[in-house]
């Protein structure tokens, strides 16, 4: 009895790390893909840097601005939680 009740328990093991090989190679490939698309993005803006110099002073103008509107909203969003 013992002994079937040890198999039992090995094949309940055996099936929760197959589960938990399953989500962990899941997780990983959703990792990649968003690795991989990073990359491509990264890519794409590199080519378009090489093509036209101007740009990387536009995107660096944009980034400036999107900061300085980030920290406007938050501060904004301080004052309404004040309210």
């Amino acid at each position: 009895m013992a002994e079937s009740e040890s198999q039992e328990g090995n094949h309940y093991n055996r099936g929760k790390m197959v589960e938990n090989v399953k989500t962990d190679m899941e997780e990983l490939l959703e990792e990649m893909e968003k690795l991989t698309v990073h990359a491509a993005w990264m890519a794409y803006g590199y080519m378009g840097i090489q093509i036209n110099p101007e740009l990387s002073n536009a995107m660096q103008h944009s980034e400036e601005v999107i900061l300085m509107c980030k920290k406007l909203m938050e501060k904004k969003w301080q004052e309404v939680l004040l309210e």
